[in-house]
């Protein structure tokens, strides 16, 4: 059965999106530290106070409350096969339809381009990366008991820092939008040779 949703929880939505796109529209146009808060208010006609309900600070615009990685890389080791090894799970969870799709997105390509120069870009990135690091980390012991926590950790270390190390390099190349879809196939090549 399909959930409805009610007419403030779509209002709501919608002015999340329109503060997420204004927001890219006004880093893209003035770049991000000329840009303020203020600035996206006055733009999405809307108040500062307001755009405090909704997002903590700027940069939080550029972040999905949920990220596809994480999502992906769960529903891999979740079904799994019974002969698969963690690393072949999570390197299967890096194939996934979102992630490409997230390739695509114009603002992760946005905070992709500006994480290189952009400390509190930076800072949320570490933060959500440890943090589903930890996630993924807890379901892979789940699912492979086999593992220690310093295993695990080991594995998911390797691969989401291959991945961030990837992307950082492409963004020094300026290669972001037009290369990054290669980034999974490449750590999958680098970490699980064949």
């Amino acid at each position: 059965m399909e959930e409805r949703t009610t007419l403030r929880e779509r209002k709501r939505r919608q002015t999340r999106a329109l503060l997420i796109e204004t927001g890219r529209r006004l880093f893209e146009a003035n770049g991000y530290d000329q840009t303020t808060v203020a600035d996206i208010a006055a733009a999405a006609e809307i108040g500062t106070r307001t755009f405090f309900a909704y997002f903590e600070s700027k940069e939080q615009l550029l972040f999905d409350e949920i990220d596809p990685r994480v999502i992906s890389a769960i529903e891999a080791i979740r079904t799994r096969a019974v002969d698969e090894t963690p690393a072949q799970t999570l390197l299967r969870g890096l194939n996934s339809d979102a992630i490409e799709a997230e390739a695509h997105n114009p603002v992760a390509q946005l905070r992709l381009r500006l994480l290189p120069d952009v400390p509190a870009i930076q800072a949320r990135a570490l933060r959500l990366q440890l943090d589903a690091q930890d996630e993924i980390q807890r379901e892979l012991r789940s699912a492979y008991p086999e593992l220690t926590a310093v295993e695990a950790a080991a594995l998911v270390g390797a691969i989401t820092g291959a991945v961030a190390a990837a992307y950082r390099a492409l963004g020094e190349e300026g290669a972001i939008d037009e290369r990054q879809h290669e980034v999974h196939a490449v750590v999958e090549r680098v970490l699980h040779p064949r």
